[in-house]
């Protein structure tokens, strides 16, 4: 294999391309990540790649379509992090599988922090990158803890295509219909792969059967497996028609059959209920189907690619990711029916021309647009994961942080391979990258400065869930601030304040496990130790009707003094408005000059974090001024502000405020005998059971709660369930807490209030 830099490699196909000189067949040839591998350029591919030269494809047309982003997500305890450990022994990134809980000590190679490995759990998203087949696939391993939901959004934000991991036995779980929603807010098209077909009570139809109901997937399996549970053998392809059968210690050598004679019936009617559901979303296919035609492998492969990049359908996939078997398999559906980077539209807002929508063509040709989704702080100093989306980025290069409006010299530009960094000269658009020494926040868009362009951001969760936590010693303050002031930059949902009565330091995060395992890693990694305060549930206030306010703010101290008068009625918010606050100018006229009307919403924006009752924000708010009155010489910015904040306190107690709390989506699966007790539990914790389902020997409940009542609620259910029962909660909403509740809440508050 000869090797060339990328440009030499494009001069030497251009060269290919306009020559006239004929030449014999020779080895094929294709270009990869700067490489030219010249064994696979054929007589056939200077054919082509003259008829693209007369048909200017660009150059970049080829090295695009071998590229695949993808991120493999799931329900906790669904196997991603074997999936991804075996994907990477197939490819040859790694020589040996460690297990998720390894008991010789090293541990899944994603999971690369002490405490994934320590507790079998995935708590960062880790990004890699491997070769299947000459196609380059960059990886990302998502947690699949709810507490951790922010990696999953950052990953699908500037991912392609996905693959939704199912376990046989467990099904649709709630954070299967969590990560399945966040799939489609970010439009990626996905493969779905049931996993531990190995397992008793593994089930495939079941699992495709619960995604076609809770997740309406238009979905079919691809694949029928050969036995099941301790039985389970191989696979058998609906497309191509073979028996898959994977041998060797690692399952690494693949017996391909044909299909075995006692399953041929089941086949033809699985391979007729896959042609069925393709053709209704595909109308090529359709045509073939309703004619009667016969469908050859590469009419019904190409339906299917079709389909699942419009995202009408998703092939389901099947194997055993830590029995070794399927997993090859599920790469070729990733290079068959994924997308690559120029097959999925991205667009950005132009900042230049008042945020108009942009699309971006995918090219390295174009100017260079990039999005630094997640950041990390690790043994190289600050890396910025940047996803690239047009344009080509070099080691040397200039780039402008179009939030900031900062340049910066790129002086490291690199690979990950989980916590390792392969260092590299360049990277063009559709690759995942990390670079050094950048200053940014997660979601900054950094342009070579031609363009004023931005992504559209992510969607970030608001944190539920609060804890008071101090330094032990008073010499290891700097290092506690440090230790904060990195979590909050690397993770949007974690957020640090000051609680103002107290003084101490508040952290808020998405549950209890989110804000231990922060508490954790500023005690090892900071060497700080901590004591923490009882978790505080992070109320809101709101209003539920219209008041009045007329209020004049005057004042005389000699010399200039103040004036501001302020007319007007707050109101709900609409539930469906989707805003916190919002501020409406009804004035008609000039009675309060135009220059003090930032003021006024100012003033009104800071009394509403702070409500009367319990002295928490207050949310799905309206404001409306109507009129006014102002003094020429009296009245300031600082009048009309003073105004505001009191005219809402005036009218606050009018409008019939109610606290609202966090109310949690709990699922429970626990053995049927049990069911009684857990349902009389939940009722003690006002808990609404809104759903009862029965799978097999458990039953699963899935309840509301208010999120106040469920501390300590693991150590409750092990009791009630001899340890058996088992339990996922994710934040639904806030919602308003019943009247002996905000009696109760409001005196607590006064008695602290009263004490200080």
């Amino acid at each position: 294999m000869v090797r060339f830099s990328r440009s030499s490699a494009h001069r030497l196909l251009y060269a290919l391309c306009s020559s006239t000189i004929t030449t014999s067949p020779s080895p094929t040839g294709s270009l990869i990540g700067g490489t030219f591998h010249l064994r696979h350029f054929s007589a056939g591919n200077v054919a082509r790649a003259k008829a693209a030269s007369i048909n200017k494809e660009p150059w970049w047309m080829e090295s695009m379509e071998m590229i695949r982003n993808i991120g493999i997500s799931a329900h906790i305890d669904s196997g991603k992090t074997t999936l991804t450990e075996r994907v990477l022994f197939y490819t040859g990134r790694i020589h040996e599988i460690h297990e998720v809980r390894g008991k010789d000590g090293v541990g899944a190679k994603m999971d690369s922090m002490a405490l994934e490995r320590e507790k079998g759990i995935t708590i960062q998203s880790a990004a890699t990158h491997c070769t299947w087949k000459d196609y380059k696939i960059n990886i990302i391993d998502t947690p699949g803890h709810v507490d951790f939901t922010i990696e999953v959004e950052r990953a699908l934000r500037v991912l392609d295509g996905a693959i939704l991991v199912f376990c046989s036995v467990g099904g649709v779980q709630s954070q299967s219909i969590t990560v399945d929603r966040q799939m489609r807010r970010y439009e990626v098209p996905r493969l779905a792969f049931i996993n531990k077909l190995d397992r008793m009570g593994a089930d495939p139809w079941k699992v495709i059967n619960q995604a076609r109901s809770k997740l309406r997937h238009h979905n079919a399996a691809v694949q029928v497996p050969i036995g099941l549970e301790d039985d389970f053998k191989g696979l058998v392809d609906l497309v191509k028609l073979k028996a898959y059968y994977f041998h060797g210690s690692n399952g690494e050598k693949i017996v391909i059959e044909e299909v075995p004679s006692d399953m041929e019936a089941l086949v033809a009617e699985k391979r007729r209920e896959l042609i069925e559901t393709v053709s209704e979303v595909d109308d090529i296919l359709a045509e073939a189907f309703l004619s009667d035609e016969a469908i050859s492998d590469a009419d019904l492969e190409g339906a299917i690619r079709r389909a699942t990049i419009a995202q009408k359908f998703i092939p389901v996939f099947m194997g055993s990711a830590f029995k070794n078997k399927g997993v090859q398999s599920l790469l070729d559906g990733v290079l068959s029916y994924l997308p690559c980077p120029i097959e999925v539209s991205n667009n950005a807002l132009d900042q230049s021309k008042n945020e108009e929508k942009i699309e971006l063509t995918g090219s390295p040709d174009g100017p260079l647009v990039a999005l630094a989704f997640k950041l990390e702080e690790n043994k190289f100093g600050q890396l910025s994961y940047l996803r690239i989306y047009e344009g080509v980025i070099r080691k040397g290069d200039f780039v402008t942080n179009v939030n900031s409006g900062k340049k910066t010299k790129i002086s490291r530009l690199g690979r990950m391979h989980s916590n390792e960094l392969q260092d590299i000269q360049e990277a063009h658009a559709g690759e995942i990258i990390a670079v050094f020494g950048v200053e940014c926040a997660s979601g900054d868009t950094f342009t070579d400065g031609s363009v004023k362009y931005t992504m559209t951001s992510m969607n970030v969760p608001e944190p539920v869930m609060s804890l008071a936590v101090q330094p032990v010693s008073k010499d290891s303050g700097g290092q506690f601030s440090k230790a904060l002031n990195r979590f909050q930059r690397e993770d949007p949902t974690f957020r640090v304040g000051l609680d103002p009565e107290s003084g101490q330091t508040i952290i808020s995060g998405m549950g209890e496990l989110h804000l231990d395992i922060y508490v954790e890693r500023i005690r090892r990694e900071y060497k700080v130790d901590a004591t923490v305060g009882k978790p505080r549930v992070n109320f809101r206030e709101t209003v539920t009707q219209r008041a009045d306010f007329d209020y004049l703010h005057k004042k005389q101290s000699g010399g200039q003094g103040q004036y501001g008068r302020v007319i007007g009625y707050i109101e709900p918010l609409p539930t469906e408005s989707g805003t916190k606050f919002e501020f409406e100018n009804m004035l008609v006229g000039q009675a309060v000059p135009s220059n003090f009307i930032p003021a006024i919403e100012k003033g009104f924006k800071e009394a509403a974090n702070s409500g009367a009752l319990i002295g928490h924000p207050v949310e799905n708010l309206r404001v409306v001024l109507t009129d006014g009155a102002a003094h020429a010489v009296d009245s300031s910015e600082l009048a009309f502000k003073m105004a505001s904040i009191y005219a809402f306190r005036q009218c606050y107690a009018a409008s019939r405020p109610v606290i609202l709390e966090p109310v949690m989506l709990v699922e429970l699966k626990v053995p049927t005998e049990f069911q009684g007790a857990v349902a009389g539990d939940l009722n003690k914790r006002k808990g609404l059971i809104v759903g009862n389902d029965q799978d097999g020997d458990d039953s699963v409940l899935t309840a509301q709660v208010p999120l106040n009542n469920m501390f300590g609620y693991s150590t409750a259910l092990r009791s009630m369930t001899q340890g058996k029962g088992e339990f996922t909660m994710e934040y639904k909403q806030h919602s308003p807490v019943s009247h002996d509740v905000q009696t109760q809440l409001i005196n607590t508050y006064k008695g602290t209030q009263a004490a200080e």
